[in-house]
């Protein structure tokens, strides 16, 4: 297989909540070549395929991941598109992107500021915030497709984007997006990022272990304020506790399973069901089996 490879390697340490259990195969992808050819390779043998970026957003189940999980350890490329734009391949971490466009006086990313991963899970997730999301600063993104084994660029009217999620290729892995800002000053952007990074700091566990959001916001509601109305800001099982600043988030508060949080999250759900009435939909991302 390309790439380096181990084999039953744990994910807790690749997963931003710090459990999970093992991948079959974990392969480290230090460019867009290798991360092609592990593409390929899992296709030509039928070999299921999970792209694994920052390891946010992600609950990886404690029986682990059959097949092949690829890290993009590379694929972190950053730089200017034109006179108004920034590409940033799937790789590149949040604050890197966002501190190139501060450094760079490209202003229209400020927002992304407060949201953890990487570029791929961006434009996966369509991530955003109450005030934007990916879709509305995306350009284009460049995917490869491995059922014509080609790489293929999509304008942001190719792509469909809704909340919380997009509609790619089935199968496609985002390789890079490039993004439209405009010029401001350097100084007044790093001064708009701090004040957002001061706002998330005082509402959400940003200091713990966590996989952000863990439900959608309902239709005319917030899933932190029904968390909250149901009483369940502190609920704990094992390691894993709502957390008192913010309901829509679960933390790892020490030796936490991915067990405790599935249960946490069934219990949160049921919880808001027969409070309001309402049905919780998760936005993390649940993979693997239970051991």
């Amino acid at each position: 297989m390309p790439g380096q490879v181990s084999l039953g390697e744990s994910l807790a340490g690749w997963t931003s909540l710090r459990v999970g259990g093992p991948a079959d195969a974990l392969v480290r992808a230090e460019s867009r070549d290798d991360l092609e050819r592990v593409a390929r390779f899992c296709q030509r043998h039928g070999l299921p395929l999970l792209v694994l970026g920052g390891g946010f957003n992600l609950l990886v189940r404690d029986g682990g991941v059959r097949g092949v999980v690829v890290r993009l350890a590379g694929l972190r490329r950053v730089e200017l598109a034109g006179a108004d734009g920034v590409r940033a391949e799937a790789g590149a971490s949040h604050s890197q992107v966002t501190r190139f466009a501060a450094d760079h006086g490209r202003a229209g990313l400020e927002f992304a500021v407060g949201i953890p991963g990487t570029v791929g899970g961006w434009i996966a997730m369509n991530a955003g915030t109450r005030a934007r999301e990916m879709k509305d600063v995306v350009r284009s993104v460049e995917l490869f497709d491995p059922a014509p084994g080609r790489v293929v660029t999509r304008a942001r009217a190719e792509l469909a984007f809704h909340y919380r999620r997009s509609e790619l290729p089935a199968g496609a892995l985002v390789l890079a997006a490039t993004f439209a800002t405009t010029a401001d000053a350097p100084e007044r952007i790093r001064e708009r990022q701090k004040q957002l990074l001061a706002e998330r700091r005082a509402t959400q566990p940003v200091d713990q272990p966590s996989c952000g959001s863990v439900f959608v916001n309902p239709p005319g509601d917030f899933a932190g304020r029904l968390l909250e109305a149901a009483g369940l800001k502190g609920t704990r099982i094992g390691g894993a506790v709502i957390s008192p600043l913010h309901a829509n988030f679960i933390v790892n508060a020490g030796g936490a399973r991915a067990a405790d949080v599935l249960a946490l999250i069934a219990k949160a759900r049921q919880s808001v069901r027969e409070a309001s009435g309402i049905a919780l939909q998760t936005e993390v991302h649940i993979v693997g089996e239970d051991a």
